[in-house]
Parts: C-alpha cells; sequence; structure tokens
C-alpha cells in the first residue's frame, strides 16, 4: 500500500511541479535575493562616496586617478580639480534626461587640461524649449579655467549609439547617454574615460545636476522577500507531498474529476439528453404517490 501511495511521485504532472518549485527556489536563493543584496551594497556605497565627498575638499584629478585611468566606485563622486581650456566646438547634448521628475537636456564639453589630456566636463542641465528643442545656454568661457566636479563613471548605451544632429535636433549634436567614448568618437579627441560633473559656482557651470538621494532604497527589504518566496515555495511542496500520502490526495481527487469530465465529453449529445430525461422521469414518478395521497 505504502508504495501505491509513492507513485504518484513519478506522474509527469508532479515531477513538473517539483521542478518548476525547485527552479523557482533556486532563482530567488541564488539569483534574486542576491541581486538585490548587491544593490543595496552598491547603494550604500554610493551614499557613502557622496556623504563623503560633501565634506571633502577637492584634490588635484591626477591625485585621485593616474592619467588614462578609469574610474570606479572607489573613485566615482570623489570631487577633484581640474585646469584646462573649455573646447566648445566639440561640445555634445545628452539627451531623453529628466532631472528631479523634470525632462532636461545635460551639457558635454571636452576640455584640454594643462597637461594635454582631454576631460569629459558634464556643464549641467537645461529644460527644453518649445517642442522638446534645445534651448539657448551660456557658452562656456574661453581661456584657461580651474573647474571643480566629481568624478563619474561612462553610462552604457546598450545599443551603442553614436552622437548625431539632424533637423530634429536643430543641427545640434546630440547623444542618448553621458559616455565620453561617444564624444570621443564624434570629436576625433582622445577623451579620458569617464567624465565629471560640475559643481555649482565654477566656471562654465549651467544648471548644476543634484546629488542623489541619501537612502537605502528598498533593495534590502526585496532582497529578503525573494528569500520569503523562496522558502514559502518549498514549504508548499512539503505540503503537498505529506498531503499525497494521505488518502484523498488532491492529485486523486483531480484525477478522477479529470475521468469524469472525459467520460462526460465521450458521450454523445442524444445519449447526455436520455440520462437528463431519465432522471427527470425518475424524480417525476417518484412524485405520483406523494399527489395521490
Amino acid at each position: 500500500m505504502d508504495g501505491v501511495r509513492w507513485k504518484f511521485l513519478l506522474r509527469p504532472s508532479w515531477l513538473a511541479l517539483v521542478a518548476g518549485v525547485l527552479i523557482f527556489a533556486f532563482a530567488c536563493f541564488w539569483l534574486l535575493s542576491p541581486w538585490q543584496f548587491s544593490r543595496n551594497s552598491e547603494r550604500e556605497a554610493q551614499n557613502s562616496a557622496v556623504q563623503a565627498s560633501m565634506t571633502a575638499q577637492p584634490k588635484p584629478l591626477d591625485t585621485v586617478l593616474a592619467p588614462g585611468v578609469a574610474p570606479d566606485r572607489k573613485t566615482e563622486w570623489t570631487r577633484v580639480t581640474i585646469t584646462g581650456t573649455y573646447l566648445p566646438e566639440y561640445e555634445v547634448v545628452a539627451r531623453l534626461r529628466t532631472v528631479q521628475g523634470e525632462p532636461a537636456f545635460e551639457v558635454l564639453t571636452p576640455l584640454r587640461t594643462t597637461t594635454g589630456e582631454v576631460v569629459l566636463i558634464d556643464r549641467g542641465y537645461v529644460q527644453p524649449g518649445e517642442h522638446n528643442s534645445v534651448p539657448p545656454y551660456a557658452a562656456p568661457p574661453a581661456g584657461v579655467v580651474d573647474v571643480v566636479g566629481r568624478i563619474r563613471q561612462d553610462e552604457t548605451d546598450p545599443k551603442n549609439r553614436d552622437a548625431f544632429a539632424d533637423a530634429s535636433t536643430g543641427g545640434k549634436l546630440q547623444s542618448y547617454d553621458v559616455d565620453s567614448r561617444v564624444v570621443a568618437r564624434s570629436s576625433g579627441l582622445p577623451i579620458r574615460p569617464g567624465y565629471f560633473q560640475l559643481d555649482q559656482n565654477t566656471p562654465g557651470v549651467l544648471n548644476a545636476l543634484p546629488l542623489p538621494q541619501l537612502d537605502a532604497g528598498p533593495f534590502f527589504s526585496y532582497a529578503l522577500q525573494w528569500i520569503a518566496f523562496g522558502v514559502m515555495a518549498l514549504g508548499g511542496l512539503a505540503y503537498f507531498t505529506i498531503r499525497e500520502l494521505k488518502p484523498g490526495g488532491v492529485l486523486a481527487e483531480m484525477g478522477e474529476r479529470q475521468k469524469e469530465k472525459k467520460a462526460r465529453k465521450r458521450k454523445s449529445v442524444a445519449e447526455i439528453l436520455a440520462e437528463d430525461e431519465a432522471n427527470e422521469s425518475g424524480e417525476d414518478r417518484s412524485e405520483e404517490p406523494a399527489r395521490q395521497n
């Protein structure tokens, strides 16, 4: 008898259920929750870096990043000083941006440092003009300037699109992200990796970009939720396994119902109507003695 009860474990429907639950639990424990934990760690690191940059004095760029070295999470948001000359003729405007919930354009201008290196400066944002066009904005100052900005990592466009200019941009060169590689290709300049987001009250700044909010975000709670979902899935599987080992299991009941449905479907319409009429006539005959009395 026990062997018969365990046979349901070999049913294709049960094997599919077990496989689905195990795959879901694996995703919860080893993919989704670790992903949320990593995002939480990234947010904590970002908050710490932004918080530190608010009080730390800016340092010369070369003391933080060697020439040609790309920024990373450890150096991002660090405030640095750069001395050089703006190159407005190679300027690019980043489109489809959002600043504090409002549409915006970000203005990206290369700057040649006094050491001969070329860096990309994010001068801040401007709000769209009529028909979402790029409005007029102030040109960067001419000559040698000292700027203060925060180190930022390049964004990456999944489609790897180049900057472009056409009738829709009013002839202004535009890009889909803030990426030194895109501006390097459009200008032909050897721009170093990363870009530098200007502080307020520094030469060439337009509307300074706001710093990210220093909140923990929902990532940690999301990670715990995925772990809970995985535990619930395994717990549910264990419950139904035990339930199926007892007489009258859910699968057995479902199997009987399916058999009844299939048997009913195999009957012709005439047979079904004949059965219904027989049932109705039987009920009528059972009521006749009651009427005679």
